[in-house]
């Protein structure tokens, strides 16, 4: 028989059973149906536009809209012998990994789900349309979701997802499956965006059970005191893979640029927040941008994650790329980031 879904409401999505638990603790614990579970996809066969799922890490109820085929790089893959030094630009940068292709997902996060997840949901952000403006705007909830993070579901309901783009993206179609098909304005609008949209490089590395994921994405070059220039804003996602608790302390990142500038820069936790990596919560995902005066560089850095008994260790952050897809090639950085 198909599994009814569950969700709690008010607070931080959990799994069926753990709903069930946590209904015996609180008894103001409210439930709703929200779907019936399909089975998950191989890789390789893709979900369509119009695909009800719940992210398998954060929890949100959320649909597709369409597919990104990324490059994703994975450290921990490659052979071990070849270890970086941390403080070597040259070796950090210049170890080869070899990508390999995986989908991913451009999607409606559900608005009603927004408050209670451990990822910023205003995190695709572009620039204003003035060349000499540096102002950013936000789409709120969009994300971008790995194929094996997709758990879909489907639903009877017209609008089983409140955001403010479904009207305009999506309309229900009851004989179809998945029963939400893509307006033209979808197609219209992927067309315009595609640019500072566009999901084309993973980067992974994984320290004592900790697995960083960063996704850097071009933002586009603007001028500013007779200068150009270029936006980057880049994805990063935190997520504990094993079974001990730990705190994210201290961020130190170096950035270099093709100007031939080389930047450090460190400070306490993240957008403000020093995040926990439990079992219960392993996962924490965030976004911040970076600016440079030439229209490449690269990024690369450690997290201090402190352990419950006080000691900590330097978690690995992948270097990855910052690379413009214009012309311009006229060339100090602005970094805003955490």
């Amino acid at each position: 028989m198909p599994l009814n879904i569950f969700r709690k409401l008010a607070v931080r999505p959990l799994t069926l059973v753990a709903i069930q638990k946590s209904c015996i603790r609180c008894l103001t614990t409210r439930l709703a149906e929200v779907g019936v579970l399909e089975p998950p996809r191989d890789h390789g066969k893709a979900y369509d536009t119009g695909q009800l799922f719940l992210h398998k890490i954060f929890g949100y109820r959320g649909i597709v809209l369409f597919p990104w085929l990324a490059h994703v790089y994975d450290r921990d893959t490659n052979n071990k012998t070849e270890e970086r030094s941390l403080d070597d630009h040259s070796t950090a940068v210049g170890k080869e990994v070899k990508g390999k292709n995986h989908m991913y997902y451009q999607v409606l996060i559900d608005a009603r789900d927004c408050p209670h997840i451990r990822a910023q949901t205003e995190a695709v952000t572009f620039l204003g349309n003035q060349d000499n403006s540096r102002a950013l705007y936000a789409i709120p909830g969009l994300d971008y979701v790995a194929h094996e993070d997709v758990l879909p579901y489907h639903s009877p309901e017209a609008v089983p997802i409140q955001h403010e783009l479904f009207d305009k993206f999506l309309m229900h179609d009851p004989q179809r499956s998945p029963s939400f098909v893509a307006r033209d304005t979808l197609g219209a609008w992927q067309e315009k965006n595609h640019p500072w949209l566009q999901l084309s490089d993973v980067h992974r590395e994984t320290t004592e059970n900790i697995r960083v994921t960063v996704t850097p994405f071009y933002m586009g070059c603007r001028e500013a005191q007779q200068t150009h220039v270029y936006w980057w804003r880049y994805c990063v996602r935190l997520e504990n893979r094993g079974p001990e608790t730990v705190q994210l302390r201290e961020r130190h990142w170096r950035i270099f640029s093709l100007s031939g500038t080389l930047e450090t820069v460190r400070g306490r936790g993240v957008v403000g927040q020093e995040p926990v990596l439990s079992p219960d919560q392993p996962a924490f995902q965030y976004s911040s941008h970076v600016s440079l005066q030439a229209p490449s560089g690269h990024m690369w850095g450690t997290y201090k994650m402190e352990r419950r008994d006080g000691t900590s260790f330097d978690c690995k952050i992948p270097p990855f790329s910052l690379e413009s897809k214009t012309d311009d090639n006229n060339p100090s950085n602005t970094f805003l980031g955490n």
